[in-house]
């Protein structure tokens, strides 16, 4: 049988179709914000084949409102679910106080990495997080200001600082406006997920496989100054172990 995941997040949602071997069939990416709109995601939904379908379907969620509007959306069709409503203490120890203020996606992302033994997971997202798994037991992050959001809100907030669009190439400080923005944000960010890395890899004694994944993933890669592997699909294996092991 086939069935469907999803991940929803502040920006943007990823919905999938997977095999019985979870192997993804069918992946469809769009803004989350259009999930309110009228008719929307059945028209998503549509494009999924409709034979040898699982009824149960399972979110990670970082925005109730979007969820709610699809289990009201497909209640008489679908047992739509979210990964926090399952045991997870079956699949990974989470050595923080409330589980309640960790985002579903950082917990999947977490259970997937777990088959590194120790890992970090940055997640260039709406916000820019680093998970840490160390141990194969989720101790903890850290959350920094997204690229994008920070341009956005740094562009709305000033009367002549334009939006861009970051340039990989940043050989020399900037000689108009937008070069000074890119070299600002280009070097402000590498600096920033540099040093993150370095604090939390401290002790020598752990070797973390370093995780990439979100947006700016392959862009930044270059300059990170350590080994690091780019996976675009880690949140949505993490949920489909999930439900493959508690549905």
């Amino acid at each position: 049988m086939n069935y469907i995941i999803g991940d929803i997040g502040n920006t943007s949602t990823r919905i999938c179709l997977l095999n019985n071997k979870s192997k993804i069939l069918k992946s469809i990416i769009f803004d989350t914000k259009n999930i309110f709109l009228k008719g929307y995601i059945k028209k998503v939904f549509k494009k999924f084949s409709k034979k040898n379908l699982e009824k149960k379907i399972l979110f990670s969620c970082v925005v109730p409102q979007a969820l709610k509007k699809i289990k009201n959306t497909f209640k008489k069709r679908f047992n739509i679910l979210e990964i926090k409503n399952l045991n997870l203490k079956k699949m990974i120890k989470i050595n923080i106080k409330s589980t309640k203020q960790l985002g579903s996606d950082r917990i999947v992302n977490s259970i997937e990495g777990r088959r590194f033994n120790n890992c970090l997971i940055v997640d260039f997202g709406t916000a820019t997080t680093f998970d840490i798994v160390k141990n194969k037991i989720y101790e903890g992050g850290v959350i920094a200001p997204g690229i994008n959001l920070s341009i956005k809100n740094l562009s709305q907030s000033t009367a002549l600082l334009p939006m861009i669009k970051l340039k990989i190439k940043q050989n020399s400080y900037g000689k108009n406006t937008k070069d000074a923005l890119n070299a600002g944000f280009v070097w402000g960010y590498e600096g920033l997920i540099n040093n993150i890395i370095n604090k939390i890899i401290q002790n020598r004694k752990i070797r973390y496989k370093i995780i990439l994944t979100g947006g700016y993933a392959n862009f930044f890669k270059s300059k990170i100054k350590k080994k690091v592997i780019v996976d675009q699909d880690i949140t949505i294996r993490g949920i489909s172990r999930v439900y493959k092991e508690l549905l």
